[in-house]
């Protein structure tokens, strides 16, 4: 059976530039791989013929001696066999691979794994009131976590001797199989990557370097932290395998619902009722503040309800920052209940027999009323 023209293999034109190629292959290799086709001979083979095609086309010499003679170029062994052409098998297409998909394999294979063994990060969810959102707090947090083991000193070596290097990779962190003429790499299943093994495991920790155990930190949370809020704390997460480093503890803060305020930001909103007659003669009245006093705050004549009056700096903390936003009082006015006979008959008095001083002393409502007269006017016609 002849072989594919490597530029149709590629499903490239032949004048496809050196970065056409590559995201030709990238995009097919990913599709194609043994280890996303687990058991798929079809797709092993695919894969071969397109690292086959990528690896003479992307050397400009391999390329021009193709584009001239086609496949008979490399006759006699194939293009591993063809001088200059390099071999596929124990390096070429593990080396195209690696150039393209970087830490695919889950790293170089040119030694251990970075980060191998560190320690996982933790997250702590903590809920705090609005009070201590905007003065800041300092608390203790208990987490079940895994730390350094005391018997080993976190080597995971019984009398802490050194490890060595890992018989199955040679202390790289990393085995290679041969499929046919094809290389795969993967993290050597005996370190875990780290290229390290310990020869007599530490019997308190099992050769780990940690143990489980509960913790008690000390959390400073700052003024002005809002909800969702996250707080790292460097070192504090799992310890590291074997020495490696830890991990880190984030905390995620979440603000309570207040019974009198609400949050926008660093400003608060209040609604705080008052009686029909302040409202209407103006007056002062107290109102609660964040910082848990009160702020005297004066109410204008005729203030109707829903009226907002603002008192400036008297809202949330700013984060790492000395200014504070605004409080926002909505004014309620509340109607009189429970009225004497004598009470009731001087509000008759105020809102007049004729009806002229009602219009007067509330003029919306009575200019709403006019509105729906026009409105059903207008309907009659």
């Amino acid at each position: 059976m002849a072989k594919q023209d490597y530029y149709e293999c590629l499903s490239v034109g032949r004048k496809a530039s050196a970065d056409e190629l590559k995201k030709a292959y990238r995009k097919l290799a990913m599709q194609y791989h043994p280890d996303r086709n687990p058991g798929d001979a079809e797709a092993e083979k695919r894969f071969k013929e397109l690292s086959e095609a990528y690896e003479v086309l992307k050397d400009d010499d391999k390329r021009a001696a193709y584009d001239r003679f086609g496949h008979a170029a490399f006759e006699g062994g194939g293009a591993g066999g063809h001088p200059g052409a390099g071999g596929f098998a124990g390096g070429g297409f593990a080396d195209i691979f690696e150039e393209m998909f970087g830490d695919f394999m889950g790293g170089s294979r040119r030694g251990p794994q970075q980060g191998a063994g560190r320690g996982s990060d933790l997250r702590y969810n903590m809920q705090i009131s609005l009070e201590d959102a905007f003065k800041g707090m300092k608390t203790d947090v208990r987490v079940p976590t895994s730390a350094s083991c005391d018997s080993c000193d976190g080597t995971g070596s019984e009398g802490k001797a050194a490890p060595v290097a890992c018989p199955s990779c040679g202390g790289a962190g990393r085995v290679r199989t041969q499929s046919g003429f094809f290389t795969v790499e993967r993290t050597c299943p005996t370190c875990q990557g780290t290229g390290q093994t310990i020869k007599n495991p530490c019997k308190a920790c099992a050769g780990a370097g940690r143990k489980q155990k509960e913790k008690t930190l000390a959390v400073t949370i700052p003024p002005g932290v809002e909800d969702g809020t996250r707080i790292r704390l460097a070192g504090e997460g799992e310890a590291g395998l074997r020495g490696a480093p830890a991990g880190d503890l984030y905390i995620f803060l979440a603000i309570k619902p207040h019974r009198f305020f609400k949050r926008d930001g660093a400003d608060i909103y209040v609604r705080v009722p008052i009686p029909m007659t302040t409202a209407a003669l103006g007056g002062q009245i107290e109102v609660p503040t964040v910082e848990g006093k009160l702020a005297r705050l004066t109410i204008p004549e005729g203030t109707p309800t829903g009226h907002q009056l603002r008192l400036k700096g008297k809202g949330m903390s700013v984060l790492r920052s000395t200014s504070r936003g605004d409080m926002f009082v909505q004014v309620a006015v509340e109607t009189p209940v429970n009225l004497t006979k004598q009470q009731k008959d001087l509000l008759k008095e105020f809102d007049g027999s004729d009806g002229k001083d009602s219009r007067k002393h509330s003029p919306e409502s009575h200019g709403f009323l006019d509105k729906v007269k026009e409105i059903w006017e207008d309907l009659r016609e």
